[in-house]
């Protein structure tokens, strides 16, 4: 799910390609085809605003160099985590890095399907608070554009999409076990918006992060074992064919009682359009 994500602390999602750059703490076994844990397969034909983060020469060519994920919001415009473009994680702004690429249209990461796209521009949200975890989102501008109809809508506050309960969906290509044990594939995971009071008491303040109503969310289970995990932050959450919210923190991976951390994307649209004006992306 997140990257400064040793879930044992609060763990912000990225995968541990540098191990000592981002420690893993493992969680208690998941099945064994539980990526995004307790997830399953999926085609990107399904989910194809999901995207890959990628840099070869920083995290090797393994997985295709994929540290996090991302969602587009319109044919140039892709949002992150902000914790994924810290320069701890990447050793470098993204804009310097000559290799990074947004991966797009592809659900095997070591396939030829789809396009790897170089970065135009990385926009980190100045608010990004990354003790607290607050405002934890960013948006790239890629070189060339994706199809239109790859592009998903945001949900926009007081939308039904973030009502407790609904049922939502979180996508991405990381550790399936909490162990590190990272996917090729795409995979899904089917989790349910939990309630602010809730959430609050999972993560009241202290070494596991603090939860905000008003820029986060979280989903999961009340029994824990469905959630995203390292290598999945960035990526989307999807509830009523919206985004509802950004992968980005939370304690351990499939715990009962400690559920998983999103942006919320009200909060991310009122950001980035205080006014309401010009939207970055589609909104429904």
């Amino acid at each position: 799910m997140r990257l400064p994500f040793a879930r044992a602390l609060a763990r912000p999602l990225i995968l541990a390609a540098v191990a000592a750059a981002i420690p893993l703490a493992s969680a208690a076994p998941v099945a064994a085809d539980s990526i995004v844990l307790g997830g399953y397969p999926v085609d990107v034909s399904e989910a194809p605003w999901t995207v890959a983060l990628s840099s070869r020469d920083r995290f090797g060519g393994t997985r295709a160099g994929q540290f996090c994920g991302g969602v587009a919001i319109s044919p140039t415009k892709v949002l992150t985590a902000a914790h994924c473009m810290g320069e701890d994680v990447l050793g470098a702004p993204p804009e310097q890095m000559s290799d990074f690429r947004v991966i797009a249209g592809r659900t095997d990461l070591l396939s030829d399907q789809g396009k790897e796209i170089a970065l135009r521009e990385a926009w980190v949200n100045p608010g990004y608070d990354p003790q607290s975890n607050a405002g934890d989102f960013a948006v790239l501008t890629l070189a060339e554009p994706m199809p239109q109809n790859a592009v998903i809508a945001m949900a926009a506050g007081g939308d039904a999409a973030y009502t407790p309960g609904t049922s939502a969906t979180v996508y991405g290509w990381g550790d399936v076990t909490g162990g590190g044990d990272y996917a090729r594939r795409l995979r899904a995971a089917r989790v349910h918006v939990l309630a602010d009071p809730a959430c609050g008491d999972a993560y009241p303040g202290g070494a596991d992060g603090t939860y905000l109503a008003d820029s986060m969310l979280c989903a999961g289970e009340e029994t824990g074992g469905r959630d995203a995990c390292q290598g999945d932050s960035g990526g989307p959450l999807v509830a009523q064919g919206k985004l509802i919210g950004l992968v980005s923190w939370g304690s351990g991976c499939g715990r009962a009682g400690q559920p998983g951390v999103y942006v919320r994307v009200s909060e991310v649209m009122r950001t980035l359009n205080p006014g309401g004006r010009s939207a970055v992306g589609r909104t429904a």
